[in-house]
């Protein structure tokens, strides 16, 4: 899996507007036959929103009136538990559930239809941008709670590893995707952490990973995090954000040269945005950010092999129909870069 192409293929990020599991799962294999992924459904249920949905074996945490904390006094009572079956325990102890991820399941029912396909991606939230926005009882960031904290990036670590494990026996080609929005506040005033923490965290959520890893970030962040980092996929917001990756360019060439695949991130995932924008805008919008790496010397051709073509974060939030129009965006131009390109 360490020597697989990406060839321009397209995938997703996470979320959809459906309300349906079934309709969502549909909707997602109908439009990503090569790099399918499970549904996160936001609109569904409480438990599946993005914090909540990993929540599941974290010491002390409560859920009440659409609202999760984590009681300090609570988590002490179960840091032993949690660590035991953090160091001791099965895969299965930290399984996802079908009340908190209904897509994932809805996945394997589907499988069936999952022959072709060249990979399987899933997805979980980062450990910085879980432990900034989940909060104690005092509405404190668990991140700055050493101990919380380390439970935190534990968590998240033994999920993927189960997750990924289960992926695989639908295809052996397994992405898993650490969703971190809350990056793009590394080095403001809100976020107290520094560059070596951030960087240990991420690895220690990919470390037991097998096969391919990913970072995504919707805003703009300092991507040499993420370039410095053990993950073999940097996903970004192309359409707003594409450019600033010229700006580490020393950075790049290094994660490219070991392998390292860009996910751009180029369809626009605001109604506006999609609205005005054709199929030719969007493939000049991705060649011009080519064009200036060729410039710096990141030969445009490089992109052949190194890259994704996604949209630039999730659906989550849209209509359906909009939704929609941004995944066919999405294949069209993954389905025309490769042909410009030659790729099967």
């Amino acid at each position: 899996m360490r020597n697989f192409k990406a060839n321009l293929l397209a995938t997703g990020i996470g979320s959809i507007p459906h309300k349906d599991v079934k309709t969502g799962a549909r909707f997602v294999l109908d439009n990503f036959t090569d790099i399918p992924f499970w549904p996160q459904l936001p609109r569904l249920s409480f438990f599946e929103n993005m914090y909540v949905q990993y929540s599941r074996r974290l010491p002390g945490v409560v859920i009440e009136s659409e609202r999760m904390f984590i009681d300090t006094a609570k988590a002490e009572d179960e840091l032993e538990k949690f660590y035991t079956l953090y160091l001791e325990g099965m895969p299965a102890d930290f399984a996802l559930t079908s009340e908190y991820a209904a897509g994932f399941y809805e996945l394997f029912n589907l499988k069936d239809s999952l022959g072709g396909i060249r990979a399987i991606k899933g997805h979980i939230t980062g450990p910085i941008s879980f432990g900034l926005q989940v909060t104690d009882e005092k509405r404190r960031a668990v991140i700055y709670n050493d101990t919380l904290g380390d439970a935190v990036i534990k968590n998240l670590s033994r999920i993927a590893a189960w997750q990924e494990q289960q992926l695989a026996a639908i295809n052996p080609n397994t992405i898993m995707f650490i969703d971190e929005p809350y990056l793009s506040s590394f080095g403001s005033a809100y976020v107290s952490l520094t560059r070596e923490e951030v960087i240990s965290a991420l690895n220690e959520v990919v470390e037991p990973l097998q096969g391919l890893s990913a970072i995504h970030c919707c805003g703009n962040t300092d991507w040499s995090l993420l370039l410095d980092s053990n993950v073999d996929i940097v996903s970004l917001d192309a359409y707003n954000f594409g450019l600033r990756l010229s700006l580490y360019l020393d950075k790049l060439k290094i994660f490219l040269a070991r392998g390292g695949i860009i996910a751009w991130g180029i369809t626009p995932t605001d109604k506006e945005s999609i609205d005005k924008e054709d199929m030719g805008s969007l493939i000049i919008r991705l060649e011009n950010i080519w064009a200036e790496l060729d410039k710096q010397g990141i030969p445009v051709n490089t992109w052949r092999h190194n890259s994704l073509i996604t949209p630039a974060c999730g659906v989550g939030s849209l209509d359906e129909d909009t939704a929609a129009k941004v995944f066919s965006a999405t294949v069209e131009l993954s389905k025309r870069f490769r042909q410009k390109y030659g790729l099967v």
